[in-house]
């Protein structure tokens, strides 16, 4: 994984090690001469940050820094990033780290370039046409391999009042380059890549069952998940193995194509998890999922069927409603392995708030294209199914 590979999908992805140090070539290309690097404070004393700011020094470009980022972005993130970047005077937008960073990035773009206030942009209020003023330059460049944000069209923000997550979508957030640098994951520790990795898994799974006829996205889906069920494992317990971190960096920008398709209601569940408890996202995905999988069986019996074999499962013999079932099992055993704890309540969450999470889950999108119809009742039982560890 020594060589650089250039292609589109339609964001110009550089992946490769040591991809970081063309950076300053992508802002020539882009015509950006001062750009707003959008980090969190953690990843400032990483090898990763300072390869970035190397790059840019060696090559004379003139920057700015945002690193004020909650781990769950919030409106407010938004809006001081783009203080700085409007007195600084910057012309483009650099996010580096995990979704929040990249999400915060792509927001920002929107804000500074077409003004008002950022719920002006929820996607569910049909925010999405009142973007209409070109966005400057986004590079996107992950530190995890999750999210997928870096090739994605939407930013996924909280709301500082409403307590709320809402996304903004439009093609134009779609970042014009993506630097994925299997280098830049090493530091990143178990827990997280975990976690992050299962955020991916979630993707593409959830992509693959939702109802909506796209074959493209289903065949990236899949490799997706051949990518995350042959390397997550490596990835967690060999930190330093490239091959693995690669593929799974691949696997989340596949995850984030895919899910063009739209998701299902592991992450309707997960993003209320994040809105009412501050619950990291992708483990908010990792323990719903099973559930969640559980429910839609009868529903994504084919789709399930096709999993098991990237898991080294022989299916011979089997009908698909058995082949189903053994999917599931191979994603349970797979948290276990990688040490995702097995119910919300061994995470921590005490299920104090769950009248909140429900009603959230059920105003969060995504679960209008769960592969079986589900009521806020349902949302409820999955809730506490994830909770009980069932």
């Amino acid at each position: 994984m020594s060589d650089i590979s250039r292609f589109s999908f339609p964001t110009t992805i550089l992946f490769g090690n040591g991809a970081v140090n063309e950076v300053p070539i992508c802002l020539k290309e882009l015509e950006s001469e001062k750009p707003l690097i959008i980090t969190d404070k953690a990843l400032t004393g990483t090898a990763g940050y300072r390869r970035l700011i190397a790059a840019m020094k060696d090559a004379g470009i003139s920057f700015a820094v945002f690193t004020d980022v909650h781990p769950n972005p919030l409106d407010t993130d938004v809006e001081a990033a783009s203080n700085v970047y409007k007195t600084e005077r910057c012309d483009g937008v650099i996010g580096l780290g995990g979704g929040s960073p990249l999400d915060t990035a792509k927001a920002l773009a929107v804000l500074v370039s077409n003004g008002g206030a950022l719920s002006d942009y929820d996607v569910q209020n049909g925010g999405g046409g009142n973007i209409k003023e070109e966005l400057p330059p986004i590079i996107a460049i992950p530190t995890t391999a999750g999210t997928g944000s870096e090739v994605g069209k939407c930013a996924v923000i909280t709301s500082s009042v409403q307590k709320r997550k809402y996304m903004i979508c439009h093609s134009s957030l779609l970042p014009l380059r993506a630097i994925l640098d299997p280098e830049l994951t090493i530091s990143l520790p178990a827990h997280l890549t975990a976690a992050t990795g299962m955020d991916a898994l979630t993707h593409c799974i959830e992509s693959l069952t939702a109802p909506i006829f796209h074959p493209m996205c289903d065949a990236i889906a899949l490799k997706g998940i051949e990518f995350v069920a042959g390397n997550l494992e490596t990835a967690v317990k060999e930190p330093e193995n490239l091959e693995a971190r690669g593929k799974m960096l691949l696997a989340a920008s596949m995850g984030a194509v895919a899910f063009q398709k739209d998701l299902g209601a592991a992450h309707s569940l997960s993003h209320a998890l994040s809105a009412v408890y501050g619950f990291q996202h992708g483990l908010g995905n990792a323990i719903c999922l099973p559930p969640v999988m559980e429910f839609n069986r009868d529903a994504a019996r084919e789709q399930y069927a096709l999993i098991p074999p990237y898991f080294g499962v022989n299916t011979i013999g089997m009908d698909t409603g058995e082949a189903a079932d053994m999917a599931i099992q191979q994603v349970r055993e797979l948290n276990t392995r990688i040490g995702i704890p097995s119910s919300l309540k061994t995470a921590g969450i005490v299920n104090d708030r769950f009248d909140e999470v429900e009603s959230k889950a059920f105003s969060d999108p995504c679960h209008l294209t769960n592969a079986r119809p589900c009521t806020e009742k349902d949302l409820r039982l999955l809730l506490q199914k994830a909770w009980e560890g069932e």
